[in-house]
């Protein structure tokens, strides 16, 4: 029998509603407990998952017993906190991107995990989806020659979905920086291997109603000469799913003619706080259906990566491959369950003790770039990075 690692939630709100399929799906994972203040969010999670137990604070759930490790889903600036207090109980920790909101709280976490003996993994991350792994592989077995240039384009309409107050407030991890250029940024890192230099950016919010970064675009040099460049905008205008075939960032096929929706649902709300709530994880969440292997991969938008020999695009199915006189796909193999490799990787480190991509120390140097990006457009500056790793460091 598959040994399950026995996981308990901390924070049941937007973040868990989408891993939810895969917490609940997968293999080599057994749900036994939640956290979360809300009493009717613990009181669904009892109905799902039968036998487990709910807590109202994460110091309760890291005392239960029967816990192993926990994933982290709370708001970016409570992350910090509740990776102290599990790993003081000596308790393996998968936590949502970004791993924290300064790096001060990224190096006690890691500092925390490693007296404690325990796994720190940074996820869901889009650098886990199949397409990114692959296209990983290729780059470093060498055969299109050395990577040296990307181009990443992302639009969604992120700015426009119903928002807590301080998810608008920069410095509390608000804004389109801290939740999609770490996903953006974690990509590149990923496929260039995770050196980077230095960095310039600038940001942009289009809209006073929403007072936080709404977009960027980046300059971001590697150790090794090699350069990204990073494009986002969540202001709900063009839909860079066009450019992957209409499949969504989850896998799920995209009506083309859904424009403005985001947009138009939030210019309906009267009460912006209570419709975010509705989003989160309680008595109206929608029944799991029966679980089936996902028909596409999850996508972060349009990525090409250029090598001395070929262009690779990423796609929702994997990888195309543009060499001199043909092109193919390299096709990656479909998790069984949604975003499963987040599982797979964090159970691997933790079950088999096989060392994860995706550490606190890879967490915090995706950080160190995001937290780069928003000094650099304030001062209009190039900002050399100090906190880099390399890929498997």
């Amino acid at each position: 029998m598959t040994r399950r690692l026995k996981l308990g939630v901390v924070g049941l709100s937007r973040a868990f509603t989408l891993m939810l399929p895969t917490l609940a799906w997968h293999q080599r994972v057994q749900l036994v407990a939640c956290a979360d203040p809300r009493p009717e969010a613990r009181a669904r999670f009892a109905q799902d998952f039968r036998g487990s137990r709910g807590y109202a604070d994460a110091a309760a759930l890291c005392a239960d017993p029967e816990v192993e490790a926990v994933y982290i889903a709370t708001p970016h600036q409570f992350h910090a906190a509740d990776v102290l207090a599990a790993c003081a109980a000596g308790l393996h920790c998968l936590v949502e991107k970004p791993m924290a909101v300064t790096l001060e709280d990224c190096a006690a976490m890691v500092e925390a995990a490693a007296r404690a003996g325990v796994q720190l993994v940074i996820g869901h991350s889009h650098s886990q989806d199949g397409p990114v792994l692959a296209a990983r592989r290729l780059i470093a077995s060498g055969a299109h020659g050395r990577l040296r240039m990307m181009t990443a384009l992302t639009f969604t309409d992120f700015l426009y979905r119903p928002r807590r107050p301080e998810e608008l407030v920069t410095e509390q991890g608000g804004g389109v920086v801290f939740s999609q250029g770490a996903h953006q940024i974690d990509i590149v890192r990923l496929l260039g291997g995770g050196l980077l230099r230095s960095l310039r950016a600038q940001t942009f919010g289009f809209d006073p109603a929403r007072p936080t970064e709404g977009a960027y675009a980046a300059l971001l040099s590697f150790a090794d000469g090699a350069t990204a460049t990073l494009t986002y905008s969540g202001h709900g205008r063009y839909d860079s799913d066009e450019l992957m075939g209409w499949i969504g960032e989850m896998g799920q096929r995209r009506d083309p003619e859904s424009y403005g929706t985001a947009r138009r649902a939030l210019a309906a709300l009267t009460d912006e706080t209570a419709a975010k709530a509705r989003r989160a994880y309680g008595p109206d969440t929608p029944p799991l259906p029966n679980p089936a292997p996902p028909a596409f991969h999850n996508q972060f938008g349009f990525l090409l990566a250029c090598c001395e020999g070929a262009d690779l695009r990423l796609t929702a199915e994997g990888v195309l491959v543009h060499a001199d006189d043909r092109r193919w796909l390299h096709k990656a193999p479909l998790p069984e369950v949604p975003r499963g490799e987040v599982l797979d990787e964090f159970c691997a480190a933790v079950l088999d003790g096989v060392a994860p991509l995706h550490t606190g120390a890879w967490g915090m140097a995706t950080l160190e770039a995001c937290l780069a990006l928003l000094h650099s457009a304030r001062t209009g500056q190039e900002v050399t990075l100090r906190h880099q790793v390399a890929t498997g460091d």
